[in-house]
C-alpha cells in the first residue's frame, strides 16, 4: 500500500446509510445520497444505494455523468452554469436554480432534447449563499411557471455551508409556506420541500423540522454516521467508515517554539507559538495538498497535531504512551472537509474494504 491513503470501509457506509435512511424515513422524509465529497466513486455510491437512498445528487456535471449507469434519479444541486445548460438536462433529472435567466436556458435545452427537466427552486432564509429572499420568490416564480419544457417540482434552501446558519422549525416552516402559495397561485403540486443538508438532520431528531418537509439531501452524516450538531453517532451508524492513513517519515526532540524572526508563512499567515520548551515532534507525510489538517482528528491518545505546510504534517506525541518510529503508519479520524480534499487528491490512495 502506498500512503498517505484512505480507508474506506464500504459495510460501515452501507450501515451508516441504511441507519439515516430509517430514522428519516419515520418522519417522511426520503434521503437522496450526495456524492460531491468523494468524487462519485462506484463503489460508495453502490454501499449508499445498497444502504436505501432514494435518488443521487452531485454539484458538478462531471459527476452526475458517471452516476448515469445508476437507474435512481439524478439530481445536481449546485446552481447550474448557462453553459453547461445542454449537458444538465441531458444527465439530471433535476437542478436546483434560484436565477430566471439560466432557467430559461434549462428551457430551450429542454425543448431541443425533446424532454421535460424539473427545477428545484432555491430560497435563501438567512444563510446567504444562493437562493432567492423569500419575498421575491412568487414574482420570480410567476415567469418559470411558463416556461415550457421545465417543471416547477421542488422548493428548497441550504444551511450552514456558507453563513453558519442553521435551520429550525422556523425558517424551514418558510419553505411549506412558499409550496403551499405556489399551489394556491399556480394549482401546482410542488412533490419536493428539500430542508437542505445534514444540518437539517438534527433539526428532525429534536422535533423542529415541520412535517410537510419531504426530502434531504445529505452528503456528510452518510459518510461519517456522525450528528455533527448534536456531536453524537447516529444510532445504529460507525463512527470510522473513512480514515486516513499516514507514515511517519522523522520523529525528534525539538524546541516548541521556532528560533528566528517569525513572519508570514508560505500561506501567508504569521503562525503564533507557545514555548513549552523541548518536546517530540513527528512529521508523518501528508499536507495541506492532500488534506485539510485543521479537520484531521489524532485518534491516538495524548497525539496533537500542530500544523501543516504543503507536504508535511508536524504532530506532537511527548504524551503519547506508547513509542512511535520512522515508517510507522498511524490512522487518523477525517471530517467532512477533510475527508473533500482528500478524496479529491491525487496524492492519497483510496483503499475499499468490503
Amino acid at each position: 500500500m502506498r500512503y498517505p491513503a484512505l480507508i474506506v470501509d464500504l459495510k460501515k457506509i452501507e450501515q451508516n446509510t441504511r441507519a439515516v435512511v430509517a430514522e428519516c424515513k419515520k418522519h417522511g422524509i426520503s434521503v437522496t445520497a450526495v456524492s460531491k465529497c468523494y468524487l462519485a466513486i462506484p463503489e460508495i455510491v453502490e454501499a449508499q444505494i445498497r444502504g436505501g437512498v432514494e435518488m443521487l445528487a452531485d454539484s458538478r456535471v462531471k459527476n452526475i455523468k458517471k452516476l448515469s449507469k445508476y437507474p435512481l434519479k439524478k439530481m445536481l444541486i449546485r446552481i447550474p452554469m448557462i453553459s453547461e445548460a445542454d449537458e444538465v438536462v441531458e444527465f439530471a433529472d433535476y437542478s436546483m436554480n434560484s436565477e430566471l435567466k439560466t432557467i430559461k436556458a434549462l428551457s430551450d435545452a429542454a425543448l431541443k432534447q425533446g424532454k421535460t427537466h424539473k427545477i428545484i427552486f432555491m430560497i435563501d432564509i438567512g444563510d446567504l449563499r444562493e437562493g432567492c429572499l423569500p419575498e421575491n420568490a412568487m414574482t420570480i416564480l410567476s415567469e418559470v411557471v411558463k416556461l415550457k419544457g421545465i417543471l416547477l417540482d421542488g422548493i428548497a434552501a441550504n444551511f450552514g455551508c456558507f453563513g453558519g446558519v442553521m435551520p429550525d422549525y422556523d425558517n424551514l416552516n418558510i419553505l411549506v409556506k412558499l409550496a403551499n402559495d405556489v399551489k394556491e397561485k399556480f394549482g401546482i403540486n410542488v412533490s419536493l420541500i428539500s430542508g437542505g443538508n445534514s444540518f437539517t438532520y438534527t433539526a428532525m431528531v429534536r422535533g423542529e423540522c415541520p412535517k410537510e418537509i419531504n426530502h434531504f439531501r445529505f452528503g456528510d452524516i452518510l459518510l461519517t454516521g456522525y450528528d455533527a450538531r448534536l456531536e453524537e453517532v447516529v444510532p445504529g451508524a460507525e463512527r470510522d467508515a473513512v480514515t486516513l492513513l499516514a507514515e511517519l517519515i522523522e520523529i525528534y526532540d525539538k524546541p516548541s517554539k521556532p528560533i528566528g524572526n517569525i513572519e508570514k508563512d508560505a500561506f501567508g499567515v504569521i503562525p503564533h507559538f507557545e514555548d513549552r520548551g523541548i518536546r517530540k515532534r513527528a512529521i508523518f507525510a501528508v499536507g495541506r495538498q492532500d488534506v485539510r489538517f485543521e479537520e484531521v482528528v489524532a485518534l491516538k491518545k495524548g497525539m496533537e497535531i500542530l500544523g501543516a505546510s504543503s507536504d508535511h504534517m508536524i504532530v506532537d506525541v511527548t504524551d503519547c504512551e506508547e513509542e512511535f518510529n520512522v515508517g510507522d503508519i498511524v490512522s487518523f479520524r477525517l471530517t467532512y472537509g477533510a475527508m473533500l480534499m482528500a478524496f479529491n487528491s491525487d496524492y492519497v490512495d483510496k483503499v475499499f474494504v468490503k
